[in-house]
């Protein structure tokens, strides 16, 4: 039975679910500025590395697609249990992984967790959105995996510098965090209805609500591109910035990461109040200039311009899903929301994992420079469409559509 709300529970709940996110993505980011140390270790060669990291985005999608509306049956609290618990498990196995296939395994794993989790902890947020702050839930959704993927990126790159056992601090540091999450879950009440799980409800799901469908459509270019830069970031950026922009340190890598993590959540901050169609097309403009820039700062090996370039894409990165969640949230039924949100993330995870693979196998013939121009164009490309497609679209179509205003 659902359970029955204090008046602390929101915030007790909510502040739940926003931590786990971003311990969720934190986990995804650190074991990044790692790779190519691993890579190293284990004499991996680069489409190696990219397949490591992409692993985890499959098994995620997987997880999503078969899972990712399960807590609307089952409830969230043991959801959230038994994925923090495999996360914890995954993370311990990556951290003792002697080989490419312990690695695999433990990569897979972890996007298993992450994949029943994410959707999981961003319908937890909107059940427990404060009555008298509406729209909070889109904001905390789009901000806590950013602040995540800046935390763990930033934190592992300085833990590697100047600590002698990097990997003790990160990786135990994790585990123990994501063993709190599964045992505090169960402070807070149950605010879905548990009901009967049928075969059926395991088949792979891919929907949103019809009137919804124009909209989310609108705006999967801008998610695309943002995620894929993402993606390529996380994946070839300590690379990038070690052998082409003179990076002497894993933290002039991390601090990359934090820097498109950091501006999206800052983007995000400045611009809640907006609509979400001027956020939508801030978002895909920031894309599109923020790339340019970037190829021009990889052109001049200017680490400097590289890191405000980034700046100005993770601005568009943040503001992207901020301006898709404020379009759709408002409409979508409580029974629906973790289904939703697994079509976002997606589409958003697809847009993660399927460049840096492209990514692994192009380094080879055009370098790492030149694979990143060509998948930069392509991100511009898709800005560039995504702007005119959301320019079509004012909010009071959505309004029409349900009676209400986005």
């Amino acid at each position: 039975m659902p359970g029955v709300c204090t008046s602390q529970t929101p915030r007790r709940g909510f502040a739940l679910a926003l931590a786990a996110t971003i311990l969720t993505m934190a986990a995804a980011s650190a074991p990044s500025l790692f790779y190519p140390q691993i890579a190293d270790r284990l004499g991996l060669i680069p489409v190696a590395t990219t397949l490591v990291f992409a692993v985890y985005t499959f098994t995620l999608l997987g997880a999503l697609l078969y899972l990712g509306s399960v807590s609307d049956r089952i409830g969230r609290r043991p959801v959230v249990m038994a994925g923090s618990l495999l996360l914890a498990v995954s993370l311990v196995m990556f951290w003792w992984a002697g080989s490419l296939t312990m690695l695999l395994i433990a990569r897979a794993l972890q996007g298993l967790a992450a994949g029943i989790l994410i959707p999981t902890l961003s319908a937890m947020m909107i059940d427990f959105e404060p009555p008298t702050q509406p729209n909070a839930a889109a904001l905390w959704n789009t901000i806590g995996p950013m602040l995540g993927l800046a935390t763990g990126a930033l934190s592992a790159a300085i833990l590697l510098d100047f600590t002698t056992s990097p990997a003790v601090a990160v990786f135990g540091i994790l585990v123990v965090a994501f063993v709190l999450v599964a045992a505090t879950v169960w402070s807070t009440p149950e605010l879905v209805s548990r009901v009967c799980v049928q075969r059926s409800d395991l088949r792979p799901r891919f929907t949103v609500p019809p009137h919804l469908r124009r909209m989310l459509a609108a705006g999967m270019p801008a998610i695309i591109a943002g995620w894929a830069t993402n993606g390529l970031f996380l994946a070839l950026g300590a690379g990038l910035v070690q052998t082409e922009l003179g990076g002497s340190t894993h933290t002039h890598a991390g601090i990359v990461i934090a820097a498109l993590a950091i501006a999206g959540v800052v983007a995000s901050r400045l611009l809640q109040q907006r609509s979400a169609r001027t956020i939508s097309l801030y978002a895909a403009t920031a894309l599109a200039l923020g790339t340019v820039a970037s190829i021009g700062a990889l052109a001049l090996h200017s680490y400097p311009a590289y890191v405000a370039a980034v700046a100005v894409v993770g601005s568009g990165f943040g503001t992207a899903f901020l301006g898709v969640l404020r379009t759709l949230m408002p409409h979508t039924a409580a029974s629906e929301r973790a289904a939703v949100m697994a079509v976002v993330y997606t589409i958003s995870y697809l847009a993660f994992g399927v460049p840096t693979i492209i990514a692994g196998l192009l380094v080879p013939l055009l370098t790492l420079t030149g694979t990143m121009i060509v998948l930069g164009a392509v991100i511009v490309v898709l800005s560039l469409v995504a702007t005119v497609l959301r320019a079509r679209i004012p909010d009071r179509h959505l309004s029409r559509s349900r009676g209400g205003g986005s």
